[in-house]
């Protein structure tokens, strides 16, 4: 088993900054891809951004505000999120995708964390 355990949202003014992380811990030989979803109410969840092999990929809506990252040692993946805006608001989750120590490949999701982008 595989746990994931986000943090960094919160309320921000529009123009503002928030940082999320996501940390991996639990059976991981290896981490193929991590990366961020949103969703709003009634809408589905949709990809923001994804880090895999040395391969980055953005939403455009977000592209040239928002930077993902990872820390390969501490099984970590980051959101930095600039110029916030009030469409930014959703739940924010985060995703793995990990070699299990068994050999089994499986996709896990975070708890998410609410980002609320509002003056």
């Amino acid at each position: 088993q595989v746990q994931l355990v986000e943090s960094g949202g919160g309320l921000v003014q529009p123009g503002g900054s928030l940082r999320l992380s996501c940390a991996a811990s639990g059976s991981i030989s290896s981490i193929h891809a991590m990366g961020w979803y949103r969703q709003t109410p009634g809408k589905q969840r949709e990809l923001v951004a994804a880090i895999s092999s040395g391969t980055i990929n953005y939403a455009d809506s977000v592209k040239g505000r928002f930077t993902i990252s990872r820390d390969n040692a501490e099984k970590t993946v980051y959101l930095q999120m600039n110029s916030l805006k009030p469409e930014d608001t959703a739940v924010y989750y985060c995703n793995v995708v990990v070699l299990e120590l068994s050999g089994l490949i499986n996709n896990y999701w975070g708890q998410g964390t609410q980002v609320t982008v509002s003056s």
